[in-house]
């Protein structure tokens, strides 16, 4: 028989709630709440810090620097070139203002700025490892090509070469598709779109302060080629203009800032009659 004393020890005992089941619940409690702010703590202290590490980790453009594979260890050949040294731009807003002087106030928005730099960087410029012109220089070249056998044929004067052809009393076969056709001669269309005339237009637009290129002797550009490294940047120019903005784009540009400048209006009557004087002889024969 149990005691009075230990039945009213253990209901007492009974009674009181045990500890040890609320204990882990509030400690896991606390512990969750003090880790939530020690982390929110750190995101803020080092947000700007991980912002800052962003913004210097960003790889630079292209036209900017070398890439870094393709650095050599070493150098393998001397430097050779004669004279002093030839700076390069390396200002955007230099090169926005010869777009502006060249395309207008819009200029610089009509192309991105990875070919902006790309259309006025020649292969001689850090032996070719940012990029250069050549395949945009090929389209421009076709496009200014293309655009001059078109305006000599609309704007020749069909009435005076019929009337040469006509002197040995035979009569031309005649259609409007054909009007003026006999006014497309090499030596027409050679003197719109030889490497002189469009470098000399480039260097009017002041394409020689921001060209990229290494010449061979940087105290005579002349002899170091630079008229066919102008001219090659200001087709490559034309040819970028395709491939972003289109051909409408792009044949404008010709006509307006290469071709009439060259004075496709003016001197094409002479150079036809020039060309026309120098066949009448073979056409008589």
């Amino acid at each position: 028989m149990v005691s009075p004393v230990v039945s009213s020890t253990r209901a007492i005992l009974q009674s009181i709630p045990p500890i040890s089941s609320r204990s882990p619940c509030i400690c896991t409690r606390i512990e969750a709440t003090r880790q939530r702010i020690r982390q929110q703590r750190r995101l803020v202290s080092t947000g700007s810090i991980h912002q800052q590490e962003m913004e210097v980790d960003a790889p630079a453009p292209r036209w900017a620097h070398t890439p870094p594979a393709m650095k050599g260890s070493l150098t393998v050949r001397k430097l050779t070139n004669k004279g002093g040294r030839h700076d390069v731009n390396k200002d955007p807003r230099r090169l926005d203002s010869f777009y502006t002087r060249l395309l207008g106030p819009d200029g610089p928005k009509l192309l991105s700025d990875e070919t902006r730099w790309l259309a006025v960087t020649h292969k001689s410029f850090d032996h070719g490892r940012r990029g250069f012109n050549d395949r945009l220089a090929f389209i421009g070249k076709r496009i200014v090509e293309l655009q001059t056998s078109l305006n000599i044929i609309s704007s020749s004067p069909a009435g005076a070469i019929k009337a040469a052809l006509m002197d040995d009393g035979r009569e031309p076969f005649e259609h409007p598709a054909l009007a003026g056709l006999e006014s497309l001669t090499q030596e027409a269309r050679h003197h719109f779109t030889h490497h002189a005339g469009v470098a000399r237009i480039a260097s009017n637009y002041g394409i020689a302060e921001v060209m990229r290129w290494v010449p061979r002797n940087p105290d005579n550009l002349a002899n170091s080629g630079a008229d066919m490294v102008y001219a090659q940047a200001m087709l490559a120019i034309v040819g970028a203009l395709a491939l972003e903005q289109g051909g409408a784009v792009a044949n404008q540009v010709c006509k307006e800032k290469i071709l009439l400048p060259l004075g496709l209006a003016k001197q094409l009557p002479s150079i036809q009659q020039k060309a026309l004087h120098k066949e009448t002889p073979v056409l008589s024969s």
